[in-house]
């Protein structure tokens, strides 16, 4: 008698994933990784502010001239437009396929020098959809794509065909550690060191995390003044701005702000690194003699990192009664629900019921903070990514709907005449079996099989208002590092290729390239590990699109 084994099952969505080689999770991260927990959001910024930022409400009448010159690059540098280039990090946790089957990864030349037939079945794609130069690929991105990719088809059923022609983008072949948050490879402290700032907040992001979503972030940039406050849902966004009574405008409220800025430290400029503390009076003052003061960095020789200390917190106050006049006349401009070009225009980006799925709360809400200038930089981070569980169905609608809300974003943007960029990332990734999933959602490519390392990438896509943006070194520069033949990253294409450390700092690099400050980079952050300046150039993907 012959027997057949059953087939596997795909696992539907937001059910949580039974691997039999898997541990039982335990920490956060594995929860999330099996999709036992799903999208959170969080602004960053310091703690204090919360407090600051909620109490009171506001007036009319713009800021008095002695707080608003607190506002300025040498002081506390708080944008008072939006103008710095918005940057979304898309942390998808488990190890998600984002190459091969999505985005083309090729071997040392470029994406177009295609991998064998095996390489791409190792990555999922059977061999009646092998890409060549006339067959399943996409060009639609401008960054190459096999043709059927998830991704690409989450991203075009949201994004215009207008959007995507503004679109360009990279892969970055480098192996990352499997189903753990220890890969330092969320670079969004160095994107604010490099000049990410929001008129409210600096950060934003999705997860209770230093980086605010699943993986690490690089931890040479950390910056501890920003720590996070959680925002899962469009009430959340609102809340960064003071409650407004419903008779109108206190009248009272932005002068009590900054009256506690006077009494803090006054509103004597601060003078820099040549500063000792002395121009800082009230709260804050030094003492003198037998008048009494404070010192927030005791010690000797520590008057200028006190000083700056003083400036710090005084920026706090600042902060509050900038935000508290942003939105004198309420807190809708933070809320996605009242935006027409996301819901309820003419051509929403997404329905009103679309908000009761998570991921669309959580993306709408982030991408309008970022977007629109009130914060700099962010991270989304989805769970449900450790997807092999033998089908090809579970992966491809994971897959889809993270596509989906990089579409959205990029749709967004486009609606607003913003240009953005968008990392891509995951903790590792995973191969496929040979057996093809012919359910309607397997789409007839292969099953994932298990978690593999070697076949990890990261991708990232830009978004330009004035057109796709233009390519620096050529078609070959796309692609930083390579693929083996056979499906595997080459580990020694790339500085990134076998160090999660210089994955973070690529992104930077770019970053800074599109601002066309590429050139101060390892004067910014001299302990990076990508080389001299002419290797800086060589992995430059993109002319300056600000």
């Amino acid at each position: 008698m012959l027997i057949r084994k059953r087939p596997p099952r795909p696992t539907p969505p937001g059910t949580p994933f039974q691997h039999e080689n898997h541990p039982r999770p335990v920490t956060r991260r594995e929860m999330l990784g099996a999709g036992l927990l799903g999208a959170s959001g969080m602004v960053l910024g310091p703690a204090w502010l919360g407090s600051l930022l909620k109490a009171q409400n506001a007036r009319a009448g713009g800021l008095d001239a002695d707080i608003e010159a607190l506002l300025g690059s040498t002081q506390c540098n708080i944008p008072t437009a939006s103008g710095s280039l918005p940057f979304i990090v898309f942390d998808l946790a488990g190890g998600a396929n984002l190459v091969g089957s999505e985005a083309l990864v090729g071997q040392q030349g470029g994406q177009a020098n295609f991998l064998s037939t095996a390489g791409f079945n190792k990555l999922g794609v059977p061999g009646n959809m092998v890409p060549t130069s006339t067959t399943f690929i996409s060009s639609a991105l401008g960054l190459l794509w096999q043709s059927d990719g998830a991704i690409l088809r989450g991203i075009q059923s949201v994004a215009a065909a207008s959007t995507q022609a503004g679109v360009n983008g990279a892969v970055i072949p480098a192996m990352s550690q499997n189903d753990t948050s220890s890969n330092t490879t969320n670079p969004i402290y160095g994107i604010a060191a490099a000049g990410a700032k929001g008129t409210v907040i600096t950060l934003v992001g999705s997860d209770s995390s230093t980086s605010g979503g699943n993986s690490m972030p690089l931890m040479y940039t950390v910056n501890p003044a920003l720590q996070p406050a959680t925002i899962d849902e469009p009430s959340d966004a609102v809340a960064l701005a003071p409650p407004m009574p419903a008779g109108g405008v206190d009248p009272l409220a932005l002068a009590e702000l900054e009256s506690q800025t006077r009494i803090s430290a006054g509103t004597a400029l601060y003078q820099g690194a040549s500063s000792t503390g002395t121009e800082f009076t009230g709260a804050l003052a030094d003492p003198s003699g037998s008048t009494p003061g404070v010192v927030l960095v005791p010690g000797s020789g520590n008057a200028s990192l006190d000083a700056a200390t003083k400036n710090q917190v005084r920026c706090s106050y600042v902060q509050a009664a900038n935000t508290a006049n942003i939105f004198a006349a309420g807190p809708a401009g933070l809320d996605p629900t009242q935006d027409p070009l996301i819901v309820g225009g003419t051509s929403p980006i997404f329905t009103a019921a679309d908000f009761s799925n998570q991921m669309v709360a959580t993306t709408a809400s982030i991408m309008k903070l970022v977007i629109d200038g009130y914060a700099g930089a962010g991270t989304i981070s989805f769970g449900g990514y450790d997807y092999h569980d033998g089908t090809r169905a579970t992966g491809e609608t994971a897959n889809f709907q993270a596509g989906q809300m990089i579409g959205a974003v990029l749709e967004y943007a486009a609606r607003k005449g913003v240009p953005i960029m968008i990392q891509i990332m995951s903790d590792g990734s995973l191969s496929a079996n040979s057996t093809v999933d012919t359910s309607a959602a397997g789409r007839d490519k292969l099953g994932w099989q298990g978690d593999n390392s070697t076949v990890a990438a990261t991708l990232f896509l830009v978004y330009s208002p004035k057109g796709r943006p233009a390519l620096r070194n050529g078609v070959a520069g796309q692609q930083i590092g390579y693929f083996s033949s056979d499906g595997s990253v080459v580990t020694t294409s790339s500085p990134a290729a076998n160090s999660v450390n210089q994955i973070p700092e690529l992104i930077m690099l770019n970053y800074m390239g599109l601002l066309g400050t590429d050139s101060q980079f390892t004067t910014l952050f001299p302990q990076q590990g990508l080389g001299a300046a002419s290797a800086l150039a060589a992995m430059t993907v993109f002319e300056p699109i600000v």
